[in-house]
């Protein structure tokens, strides 16, 4: 497996879990010093939202990182959301689904014909650009890096509609076996629940079992 070293993390990390409604949040503590929090949807078993804080170079304290989710926030110290957006700047997205990887580019009006969205596996990243130059964006790829896959432009699509680009990248085999294996992993550790009684929710929806 590819993704062992990113697996062996997991599993070595420190980790603590709650479910609160319909949300499962996990915390990591790395060997490193680094915190990673991932949230989690007990409807469909997708991963919502990951965050990072990693320690700055100068010292002081560090600030939340979004991986997933909205990008265009980010955590403060006390672990709140604080809303960073333009109504006019293009402002990138990120979500999963169980079969796919999505970027939406907001405030992009130009036709769909502008844009050339390509594999880029030199730094296992995804190009954008448009014709006219107004626009240029790299977006890395976290999950490929963890399993040590490159890029494919055979599993790139995109659509555009109400002035957003929706890039869509199909999940390799190999990351949906990643995501099942630390599903098991999440399994055995201590979640404090609220209102859910069901501790393996979470994996059946993954799997896609009743």
């Amino acid at each position: 497996m590819s993704f062992v070293n990113w697996l062996n993390q997991i599993k070595n990390a420190e980790k603590s879990s709650a479910i609160s409604g319909k949300c499962r949040k996990v915390h990591y503590k790395f060997i490193d010093g680094q915190e990673m929090v991932e949230e989690y949807s007990m409807d469909t078993g997708v991963l919502q939202r990951r965050a990072w804080k990693r320690e700055k170079a100068l010292g002081g304290e560090p600030d939340w990182e979004i991986e997933l989710g909205d990008l265009v926030r980010s955590l403060n110290s006390e672990d709140k959301f604080v809303v960073r957006e333009s109504v006019t700047e293009p402002v990138l997205t990120k979500r999963l689904t169980k079969s796919s990887l999505e970027w939406r580019i907001r405030n992009l009006p130009y036709p769909i014909e502008t844009y050339s969205v390509t594999a880029s596996p030199d730094d296992c990243s995804i190009t954008v650009r448009t014709t006219n130059k107004k626009y240029f964006k790299k977006i890395q790829i976290p999950e490929l890096t963890r399993c040590e896959l490159l890029p494919s432009q055979e599993l790139i699509s995109i659509q555009h509609r109400h002035n957003t680009l929706i890039i869509t990248y199909k999940k390799p085999q190999l990351l949906l076996d990643m995501e099942v294996a630390i599903l098991m992993v999440l399994k055995s550790v201590h979640t404090e629940t609220d209102d859910y009684d069901e501790s393996d929710t979470l994996l059946k929806q993954l799997l896609g079992d009743e």
